[in-house]
């Protein structure tokens, strides 16, 4: 087995979007070759109300699939076709936008004022860009959780692990999405495909992803030590991308770490994107753009 070593430790940022949502951006709207097929991961933990409230009023996807994973207090949403609901702690909301759809979401905190959850955009292929578009809702109850012998507990949102299957299917990206513990002081090791992009987000507690499968080389004269050091311990908000190999592992800090582990195929097609569309060239934005100014965006007739 071959670690995967860190590639680059980042903070989120903020960010303010939708009718004036603070959040914290892991990634996003530049270069995302890298994290391919992932466009944007989107961290909306907050404990103010009147920070999320404004929710994400009416706007078009088109190209892409969206994810958002509830951890306190619920998102309700409706779209063009006619869905409406809402998703509350612990459960997943997967958007297929395909051809189009415009749609609301709207938070909403729980007893003490809390939102917490996130969004992860996923690419779709040239082939499906304009696929019809479709919802899957997931309640938590119907999200496998697995617990190990050492207390490392999993849920796995999407995607096979340790021999379960993720309710969410039938994705282009074919990613893992998964929910991962580890207890105070433990190591963990958790295989990720060598032929995936892989990256963690650290959301509560803290601590070291182990950067090769063997001691760090003792610098030779011409190598600077910093050359050597390993990252800086991952704690809150922090995104952890990882290079080739076929596992990831963890040092958990003293109050434990959680995080999300997500590992998708690239794609490997070319990006043209603007706000909350993303196609292959130049010319499908500009026509969708057109499309939205026409009136004729909506590919999919409302449900009756």
């Amino acid at each position: 087995m071959s670690i995967r070593p860190v590639k680059r430790l980042i903070k989120s940022k903020p960010a303010l979007e939708g009718a004036g949502v603070h959040l914290r951006r892991a990634f996003g709207f530049g270069n995302t070759k890298e994290f391919d097929p992932f466009l944007l991961l989107d961290d909306f933990r907050n404990d103010v109300p009147d920070d999320y409230l404004a929710g994400f009023p009416w706007h078009p996807h088109r190209g892409i699939e969206t994810i958002t994973y509830v951890l306190a207090g619920s998102v309700e949403h409706g779209d063009s076709m006619g869905n409406h609901g809402a998703i509350a702690a612990g459960d997943v909301q997967w958007m297929t936008a395909g051809s189009g759809i415009i749609h609301q979401e709207m938070p909403k905190g729980d007893q003490s004022g809390r939102m917490h959850g996130f969004q992860l955009w996923a690419n779709l292929p040239s082939s499906l860009k304009m696929t019809a578009p479709r919802y899957q809702e997931v309640k938590a109850p119907d999200i496998p959780e697995i617990k190990d012998d050492d207390g490392t507990e999993v849920r796995i949102v999407c995607g096979n692990f340790w021999g379960k299957a993720g309710p969410v299917d039938g994705i282009a990206a074919d990613p893992i999405y998964l929910d991962v513990s580890v207890p105070p002081g433990r190591r963990r090791s958790l295989p990720v495909e060598t032929t995936r992009h892989a990256f963690a987000y650290v959301f509560a507690g803290s601590g070291k992803f182990c950067n090769a499968s063997g001691p760090l080389a003792v610098p030779t004269e011409g190598v600077g030590w910093s050359d050597t050091a390993p990252p800086a311990e991952a704690d809150n908000r922090s995104l952890v991308l990882f290079d080739t190999g076929d596992e990831v592992t963890v040092q958990a800090g003293d109050d434990g770490i959680r995080f999300l582990l997500v590992s998708g195929k690239p794609l490997e097609e070319p990006v043209a994107w603007y706000g909350p569309i993303v196609m292959n060239t130049q010319e499908q934005l500009r026509n969708a753009f057109q499309e939205l100014e026409r009136g004729t965006f909506l590919k999919t007739e409302k449900k009756s």
